[in-house]
């Protein structure tokens, strides 16, 4: 049965009714039109999907809508709202090839970026984020540059 569950989207007080089961990627995209969170394999794997619960990053095709409910969550477009100087190395590395994947590094690294991680932690805990294109060193380069 559908209910409404009621959390913090990027700081502000969202409501979204839906399964518990939903995930929470559904909820984004879906009624909350949150586009930059990307559904990639929907199993968690890829990173595509990665968001921040409470600060921490947790994959929202996994995620279920329930496990949000008056927690605080942080996508892409929150990291791009508040200027993150990650954006702005990314761009100066020409980090973005495609785009598919930068979403999910973006708003993982800057998670870990904040929480004062180390570069060779932050590199390891983007390696369950998969690129594709050919982009990844220099979004590793980007990512270095702002974490030292």
């Amino acid at each position: 049965m559908k209910q409404a569950v009621e959390f913090y989207l990027n700081g502000k007080p969202v409501a979204v009714d839906g399964l518990p089961s939903m995930p929470l990627l559904f909820a984004l995209r879906g009624a909350l039109d949150h586009k930059g969170t990307r559904l990639g394999c929907g199993e968690g794997h890829c990173g595509a999907c990665t968001v921040t619960l409470d600060g921490v990053p947790v994959t929202a095709c996994t995620t279920p809508l329930s496990a949000v409910a008056g927690r605080a969550v942080g996508t892409v477009e929150g990291v791009l709202a508040q200027d993150h100087p990650l954006v702005a190395a990314l761009i100066r590395h020409q980090a973005g090839q495609c785009g598919y994947c930068l979403p999910g590094i973006l708003t993982k690294a800057a998670a870990l970026i904040d929480q004062g991680r180390r570069v060779d932690e932050i590199q390891a805990a983007l390696d369950e984020n998969l690129c594709r294109c050919g982009a990844h060193a220099r979004i590793l380069a980007a990512i270095a540059e702002v974490a030292s």
